[in-house]
């Protein structure tokens, strides 16, 4: 008897194992899910392939167990579903960005001519009376030209101590206290340091158009985010990438390009 059990465990264990379905190859991602670089909460996560959801939080943050070649669909209201295959480069990274795309239903072309307009865009816009445009640095603002902190570091800013000043003598701001107890502030550090390290990727990414990743790199389309995922991962990436070279960047892509194609067997 306790030989029959032991082989139906053994059977039981090989089976899954040559289906993909061992659970020893299972870990946790996590990830954000932006538009236009802002968190979008109450996106619906689905793990197709192993059956399993989760729901982003008002941060944009979800996390889920998955394993490589896993199919996450994400669907939400106002936003086109997206549908991403899970590649080892993305579960070893631990964290990924998904940018969702808004959804436009397109409605019967309608003529309207209001205005008298013509449609003749250049005769339009002489005879429309415009005001000058009022922005921060046109009306000389103090901190016109301060670059905007991400959210990220908007949250760590509001969760952080901050400087010491005379006021903390007679009034200790116990909520920095409790987040840096608690982890928080610890939390959101690793979250900033994300952010700017895919702003970097962002960068990149938009150096250069998608026909040099295929054409010159080798990389599939559909598979170039997955691509800058896995040169995230290397530790030249952050140094080469803030050194503005693009020549340099270029290089470190081209060799990166080689190595992935080896590993994913595109060659």
């Amino acid at each position: 008897m306790w030989k029959s059990s032991r082989l139906a465990v053994l059977f039981f264990f090989i089976c899954y194992t040559i289906s993909g379905q061992t659970f020893f190859f299972n870990s946790l991602l996590e990830g954000q899910i932006r538009f236009e670089d802002k968190g979008v909460p109450d996106v619906h996560i689905m793990n197709t392939t192993a059956g399993r959801a989760t729901i982003s939080d008002e941060e944009g943050m979800f996390s889920i167990e998955a394993s490589p070649g896993d199919t996450l669909l994400f669907s939400a209201v106002q936003y086109r579903r997206k549908q991403l295959v899970l590649s080892a480069s993305m579960l070893e990274s631990r964290f990924i960005y998904v940018n969702l795309e808004e959804f436009v239903n397109e409605l019967d072309e309608v003529v309207v001519r209001p205005f008298n307009l013509s449609g003749d865009l250049v005769r339009d816009m002489q005879q429309m009376k415009t005001e000058p445009v009022v922005t921060a640095s046109t009306l000389g603002l103090p901190n016109a030209y301060v670059k905007p902190m991400m959210q990220s570091e908007r949250l760590l800013k509001e969760a952080s101590m901050g400087p010491f000043h005379l006021g903390m003598i007679t009034a200790v701001p116990f909520n920095p206290l409790i987040n840096m107890i608690t982890g928080r502030t610890k939390m959101l550090k690793r979250r900033v340091a994300r952010d700017r390290k895919y702003l970097l990727t962002q960068e990149v990414r938009n150096y250069y158009p998608d026909s040099i990743f295929v054409s010159r790199m080798g990389i599939p389309a559909d598979r170039i985010d997955d691509f800058m995922y896995f040169c995230e991962v290397d530790s030249k990436f952050d140094s080469i990438v803030s050194s503005d070279d693009h020549i340099a960047i270029l290089n470190l892509l081209l060799v990166k390009s080689k190595a992935y194609r080896e590993n994913n067997q595109l060659d």
